[in-house]
């Protein structure tokens, strides 16, 4: 008797072990907004002499004067200044065509009523609308080809799909990432 359940145990073990592998495989690699992040490298200042002419902290040393201000409501028609907006995106390229999920919140770009198909993904709530956006790649472009139902616009989500290090441009920010979303899920705060 034991060694008939010992047998079928065995079996068992052998059978289901091929399909922990396949739900391992399907499984979405979680990530944090800081993997999206490459690492920085280390750039040693140059040194300065003491006698190098340079004032250290006098007005207009490093950046020239102030911009003029904009009349008012002329600025929703500029492009807003993201940090970094005049490189390309730092993307970290070991996720592209990765199936990942990532939480987030919401800042909609095609929507239907209710109904958000196409939409920023950011770390932060009211990042691109209430204050400058992050860098761009702090911020994923995501496509839901079957929309989805959003309950509040500050209601952080799950979204799951294929990630692509593809750069979007949008007329709130520049995101350095692409996701094809097969889920996108209400999440607890």
């Amino acid at each position: 008797m034991m060694k008939a359940s010992l047998a079928v145990a065995l079996t068992l073990g052998i059978t289901l072990a091929p399909l922990a592998n396949v739900q391992a495989a399907d499984a979405a690699l979680e990530l944090k907004w800081a993997q999206l992040m490459p690492p920085v490298e280390a750039v040693k200042p140059k040194p300065k002499t003491f006698f190098s002419g340079a004032t250290p902290g006098a007005p207009g040393a490093d950046d020239g004067p102030a911009p003029p201000p904009l009349p008012e409501g002329a600025f929703m028609s500029m492009k807003r200044k993201q940090p970094g907006g005049d490189q390309p995106p730092r993307v970290v390229n070991a996720f592209n065509g990765k199936r990942v999920k990532i939480g987030g919140y919401v800042v909609p770009l095609d929507f239907e009523a209710t109904t958000i198909k196409e939409f920023l993904l950011v770390p932060f709530i009211g990042a691109c609308i209430h204050v400058p956006p992050p860098p761009a790649n702090q911020i994923v472009y995501v496509k839901a080809e079957k929309g989805f139902q959003i309950a509040g616009q500050f209601d952080p989500v799950w979204v799951t799909g294929t990630l692509k290090t593809e750069t979007a441009f949008t007329g709130l920010a520049d995101a350095g990432y692409s996701l094809d979303a097969d889920s996108v899920e209400q999440r607890p705060e």
